[in-house]
């Protein structure tokens, strides 16, 4: 059973990195084209805000399919800056990323094959005098974890609005990989540091369904 406020936790420092931004952040600028090389070794990935090693994503335990989206995932960026409140569909660029990724697979030849990935939207809202500061460690600590256990392609967080309203989102190998990804000390830390900072949040769950050679895709709610 996925443990929803094991996961909170994961997502609960979201809001905790001080902004240089409003909607896309430098690192987010940097993957725009492509993906990064870290530390000069092509099968890790840059696929958040943190780009040192423990958070980077290897590529050499993932299915070719999964490299290909986790590739295309990095051009992933907000349409609008009222990604906060608007439909989640309509939030990111996802034409930008699933083109890229149909692409991709149909320059090198390779035969996708439609598959799905689970995706979790957590938005909130926390007073806009709030004190975020502290979390940034806890919020990295928290992502770490997250990738030692695998199966996370993609973790992206955005600025609290004027009225603090902001949206986070992991992209998930699979719903199985959730789990023990966010139940670590790093993400307990989080959740008790963080219990009462929110005025409201909830937690959205989407199945993305990528069709035969990555022609169409969809995002639909996830149903047990």
């Amino acid at each position: 059973m996925w443990n929803l406020f094991s996961y909170v936790a994961s997502v609960h420092s979201l809001l905790s990195a001080p902004a240089k931004r409003v909607i896309i952040s430098d690192e987010e600028k940097a993957l725009q084209d492509g993906y990064i090389q870290a530390a000069a070794e092509e099968d890790l990935l840059v696929v958040s805000p943190y780009t040192r090693r423990p958070h980077l994503l290897d590529l050499t335990n993932l299915t070719k399919s999964q490299t290909y989206l986790a590739k295309a995932l990095t051009r992933l960026s907000p349409l609008t800056h009222a990604y906060a409140t608007v439909p989640y569909v309509k939030a990111f660029n996802w034409d930008v990323v699933f083109g890229s990724l149909a692409a991709a697979v149909k320059a090198d030849g390779f035969s996708w094959t439609e598959q799905f990935f689970f995706i979790v939207v957590f938005r909130s809202q926390v007073p806009p005098s709030t004190d975020r500061s502290h979390l940034a460690e806890l919020d990295k600590k928290a992502h770490m974890e997250a990738m030692a256990s695998g199966g996370l392609f993609k973790y992206w967080f955005g600025v609290p609005d004027h009225d603090g309203r902001n949206l986070a989102t992991c992209i998930w190998r699979r719903c199985e990989d959730a789990a023990p990804g966010s139940s670590g000390e790093g993400h307990k830390a989080a959740m008790r540091a963080t219990i009462n900072m929110y005025s409201e949040w909830h937690i959205e769950r989407f199945k993305l369904v990528i069709s035969d050679n990555a022609k169409q895709w969809n995002i639909v709610p996830w149903t047990d």
